[in-house]
C-alpha cells in the first residue's frame, strides 16, 4: 500500500500546512493537532522499544529519549506523525507495509 516516497510526501505536506497556519494547532479544514503529544504514551501503544520506534518513525533513538524525558518536544511533521500514531499505532505498517 504505497511506498516510502508517498508517505514522506504526505508527512512533508502536513508539516508545510502546519508551518503556514496562524495557529500552530490548526491544520486547516477543521483538523486540529493536539498542543502536546506524549511520545512515551504513543510509543507504548505500539509496543516497540525506543530503538525500534525510532527506526519506525525515522529519527535517532536519542531524539525519542529527549521527547520522552521532556528535554525536547516533537515539532512539525514529527508531531503530526506522532499524533497519527496515537490514533492508529499501526499507521506506518498499514501505509508502508511490514
Amino acid at each position: 500500500m504505497g511506498d516510502d516516497s508517498e508517505f514522506e510526501h504526505l508527512i512533508a505536506s502536513l508539516g508545510s500546512i502546519l508551518a503556514e497556519t496562524d495557529d500552530d494547532l490548526s491544520l486547516g479544514s477543521g483538523i486540529r493537532l493536539p498542543a502536546t503529544v506524549d511520545a512515551a504514551a504513543v510509543r507504548s501503544k505500539t509496543g516497540l522499544s525506543q530503538a525500534a520506534f525510532a527506526r519506525r518513525v525515522g529519527v535517532a533513538v536519542g531524539t525519542i529519549r529527549n521527547w520522552e524525558q521532556g528535554r525536547r518536544s516533537p515539532q512539525g511533521p514529527a508531531r503530526v506523525l506522532l499524533a497519527l500514531l496515537d490514533r492508529n499505532p499501526r499507521i506506518v505498517e498499514d501505509t508502508l507495509g511490514t
